[in-house]
């Protein structure tokens, strides 16, 4: 009888543990009789806990200094904000285009709203990125898109020239930013840098001198984004709470792993062979440590889904094997299912050719929900019961 041991990912704990050994058990089973199913339920033993209830979590507060401020104001944090255009640089000049009115035909003599910013964008790439220089490269490239961007004209044509070379002025400035975040450049400027760069870009595109006032600002996002970002802070404990198992398990295995891989081996050394491991997320990280680190010779399978083991292989990160060694001639066949919309999930074939096999499986969810379809998915359990020995 085939023993198949089944060991869950990060963050998975009771009631949902049962849950989910009930269901690969299930789906396992119905494609062969006589498996015996053995999960491994790490994560009440050796998962991450806040051992001191959340002591090293800040308290509700904006700064530090004191209870958030009621709601949107001149005097207020405006970092949610900039979080929407560091997102969706477009997003302001995306709402101003949708409140103006239809086009209509201009009369004849009639300037086009956005001719005046359009020829000072013009002027402002000429320039090239050295008006944004202490941002970091990207201004060039931000303005020429931004003057073919097609929600220019209607934008313009429902602002004030002032307020419109204020919002252009942060488009601007949430692409350069955005281009750095997107390539993890590892310096990004404060905001004090980065709201000079706005005044700055602002008056070059034809805004009158600001005052004490930051300059226009779409209400529907200010509204939105300050709301969002004081709901999240007020929440940082129930957040912190319900994330942090998934989190602190993978730092809790990285630095103290040997008390899983101990309870792992003592497992299977208490099953006849022949014996499987399936393995998902954290838990394929653990089997293989288990399996390259001891010999395991009833250990005839290795299954992973949504493994991140080749990728702290390669990293040098695995605790068991730094690339790039090869893997020990005692670890057993490798089976690696990976969906390519999950973004946790990678492969290994190539770092360890013809010991591992890679087989793509579909779930057709976006991430995060590929990483836990896995085991609803009846492709893997069909992979699975095909190599199962």
């Amino acid at each position: 009888m085939t023993a198949v041991v089944f060991i869950h990912g990060t963050g998975v704990r009771e009631p949902g543990f049962s849950a989910l050994a009930g269901r690969f058990a299930a789906g396992v089973s119905a494609l062969r009789d006589g498996l015996r199913v053995v999960p491994y339920y790490w994560g009440g033993a050796h998962g991450a806990a806040l051992a001191a209830g959340g002591a090293s979590l800040p308290p509700a507060t904006g700064t530090g200094r004191g209870p958030l401020p009621p709601g949107p104001g001149p005097g207020d944090d405006d970092t949610a904000d900039w979080a929407v255009l560091y997102a969706d640089p477009y997003a302001e000049l995306a709402l101003a285009a949708a409140g103006s009115a239809p086009a209509e035909e201009l009369p004849p003599g009639s300037v086009p709203p956005d001719l005046r910013v359009r020829a000072r964008l013009a002027d402002l790439l000429a320039e090239g990125d050295g008006p944004a220089a202490e941002l970091g490269p990207g201004l060039a490239r931000a303005v020429a898109d931004l003057a073919a961007h097609p929600l220019l004209a209607p934008a313009a044509a429902s602002l004030a020239p002032d307020d419109l070379a204020e919002i252009a002025a942060r488009c601007l400035t949430a692409q350069v930013v955005a281009g750095l975040l997107d390539t993890d450049a590892p310096l990004v400027p404060v905001g004090v840098t980065r709201d000079a760069v706005v005044g700055r870009l602002a008056a070059v595109l034809g805004a009158s001198a600001r005052g004490a006032e930051r300059g226009v600002r779409s209400l529907a996002l200010r509204v939105a984004s300050s709301a969002a970002s004081r709901a999240v802070v007020r929440r940082r404990r129930a957040l912190t709470e319900a994330a942090h198992p998934a989190a602190g398990d993978v730092l809790r295995y990285l630095s103290r792993g040997e008390a899983v891989r101990a309870g792992l081996r003592a497992l299977i050394a208490g099953l006849e062979p022949p014996v499987a491991i399936v393995a998902h997320s954290l838990g394929g990280i653990i089997a293989l440590d288990t399996l390259v680190l001891t010999p395991l010779p009833q250990v005839r399978l290795l299954v992973t889904a949504g493994s991140q083991a080749p990728f702290l292989y390669e990293s040098g990160s695995l605790p068991s094997l730094e690339h790039p060694a090869p893997l020990p001639a005692h670890v057993p066949d490798w089976l690696n299912l990976y969906d390519p919309r999950d973004l946790l999930s990678y492969l290994g074939a190539g770092l360890f050719p013809g010991r591992v096999t890679d087989i793509a499986v579909d779930s057709r969810q976006p991430f995060p929900a590929a990483h836990s379809a896995y085991w609803t998915n009846s492709e893997v359990y069909r992979h699975i019961g095909e190599r199962l020995p």
